[in-house]
């Protein structure tokens, strides 16, 4: 059976693998998103305690594998009686993954705000939320829009980790297929592919993105 004639005939399995990938993707980025803009804050704040602790969650979850950490939410935490599906555990696991990274980059955003428009915003009498809300963050995630979407290519890849404990995702797919065409080859092939096609579709909306916020700056 040929790479097309597979694609066609087991196209449910990979639209459905697709599917999967796509909401882990989209899952983990978002609540990465929410999870890192905290962190970063916590990791800047004035009391040690605090800042110890969220530099103790961006180390030592940017300092193990993610398949680590995976196994030990979906089967560690079950020993003590905390249980995840699955795909929660998969969800779960790339977002709070995913939350270090982008808290690192939040950071940088925020750290490159210059520190003359928080002045003078303190000055006009606005309080440091305000502050941080309507003048610092709205700049520092402009900035790093485009690592947000780099973020969100390397989450669509690494998402494939989740079919280790059977989320049926692409890669999940690929081996079933293999299970029923005794073809271990071909089904890899045609993921690889689909994976290509988003992570590359995805960077030249990002880079598209990227050029039309800087022709916004300049003008």
């Amino acid at each position: 059976m040929n790479i097309f004639n597979m694609a066609y005939e087991y196209r449910n399995f990979f639209l459905s693998g697709l599917q999967y990938t796509l909401l882990l993707a989209v899952l983990g980025v978002f609540f990465g998103f929410v999870l890192g803009i905290a962190i970063a804050l916590l990791r800047m704040s004035k009391w040690w305690p605090v800042r110890f602790i969220a530099t103790a969650w961006v180390e030592f979850l940017r300092g193990t594998p993610m398949l680590v950490q995976l196994f030990l939410i979906h089967y560690g935490l079950a020993t003590f009686g905390i249980e995840f599906s699955a795909m929660e555990s998969g969800a779960i696991t790339l977002s709070i993954n995913s939350s270090a990274y982008l808290a690192e980059i939040f950071r940088a955003g925020i750290q490159g705000v210059d520190r003359g428009q928080v002045e003078a915003a303190r000055s006009l009498g606005m309080r440091q939320g305000m502050t941080m809300r309507y003048i610092v963050l709205p700049q520092a995630l402009k900035s790093v829009l485009p690592a947000i979407g780099n973020e969100f290519i390397t989450i669509i890849k690494e998402s494939s980790i989740v079919s280790f404990i059977g989320v049926m995702d692409l890669m999940f797919q690929s081996r079933s297929v293999s299970t029923i065409t005794y073809d271990g080859f071909t089904p890899l092939v045609i993921i690889a592919f689909m994976y290509f096609v988003l992570t590359f579709t995805l960077s030249k909306i990002l880079g598209r993105l990227e050029r039309r916020l800087n022709t916004d700056d300049r003008g």
